[in-house]
């Protein structure tokens, strides 16, 4: 059999023939990568997409539309938005002083930054609302000012910076350790300020890495629900989360309406992130001009 011969017989092979054809060809990492993927990440979410295209359209886009889900929708992303730009200021800053400066008990504060990873959701919560609370130990100080954390939105956006902080910080500290400090001096040997070397010197090439840790710390928070059930009040129109309602539908036996408001939330955090991952390739192709 001939070359041409052959791509003919294969261009009468079944679409998924062929797709199985090329995947059998793909090296052994490809193969197990793709298995893996298919199993933990691809079918979970095409069954949440094949749950949701069960309901006709109108009513889809009742649940979806309805005031309730919409306002839902406003607390989590705006919300979870918000913690992720603060966290990307402070978190870098706080990698700064990790990686250039030494300090007694230096170990002990590194090691503490990722003690949300391994704190429980809900510990996290019940520590929240416990500390600021009006007869907290942040929160007394806070109340005399007008200022209340637990049981408002502010408290859903204190925990979404709680439990994404270490995103940022962990994503930045190995850029900065990497990063050469002979291209400082040279910058300071020219007389640039310390603000200037910072501004445009060190900040181009670290930015496309903070961004990355925004955007995770981003999709931890959009994603929260243990310690937000707990510090916030959850009342709707006020600071009722989507993850609480979706959890809300499922004790009412409301699976559609759960699953067509998990179909919305994971569309619109795919297009946030789809967006930061863009700024992210703009932020680097300018860097190296």
């Amino acid at each position: 059999m001939n070359v041409s011969t052959a791509v003919e017989t294969k261009r009468k092979l079944p679409m998924w023939k062929m797709f199985i054809d090329n995947i059998i060809r793909l090296p052994w990492t490809w193969r197990i990568t793709l298995a893996y993927l298919t199993f933990m990440l691809f079918m979970p979410i095409a069954a949440l997409f094949l749950k949701a295209s069960t309901l006709p359209s109108d009513k889809f886009w009742a649940i979806a539309a309805s005031p309730l889900a919409l306002a839902t929708y406003n607390v989590t992303f705006f919300t979870a938005i918000l913690a992720a730009l603060l966290n990307g200021i402070f978190g870098t800053l706080i990698a700064w002083v990790l990686v250039r400066y030494d300090f007694p008990l230096k170990k002990i504060f590194d090691a503490t930054v990722d003690l949300p990873f391994a704190l429980p959701t809900a510990v996290a919560g019940l520590t929240l609302a416990t500390v600021y609370s009006d007869n907290g130990w942040i929160g007394s100080f806070l109340a005399p000012l007008g200022i209340k954390i637990s049981f408002t939105r502010m408290g859903v956006w204190t925990a979404m910076i709680f439990i994404s902080l270490p995103f940022v910080i962990r994503t930045v500290q190995p850029v900065l350790q990497e990063m050469e400090h002979e291209v400082e001096e040279a910058a300071w040997s020219l007389g640039a300020s310390q603000w200037q070397t910072f501004w445009k010197v060190i900040l181009p090439p670290l930015f496309p890495t903070i961004l990355t840790g925004v955007a995770l710390g981003f999709s931890r928070a959009v994603g929260e629900y243990g310690s937000i059930v707990i510090i916030a009040s959850n009342t709707p129109f006020q600071d009722l989360i989507a993850p609480v309602l979706i959890f809300q539908r499922l004790e009412q036996y409301d699976y559609a309406g759960a699953t067509v408001i998990g179909v919305v939330l994971l569309v619109i955090s795919l297009i946030l992130l789809l967006a930061i991952n863009f700024l992210q390739a703009w932020a680097r192709r300018y860097d190296n001009r």
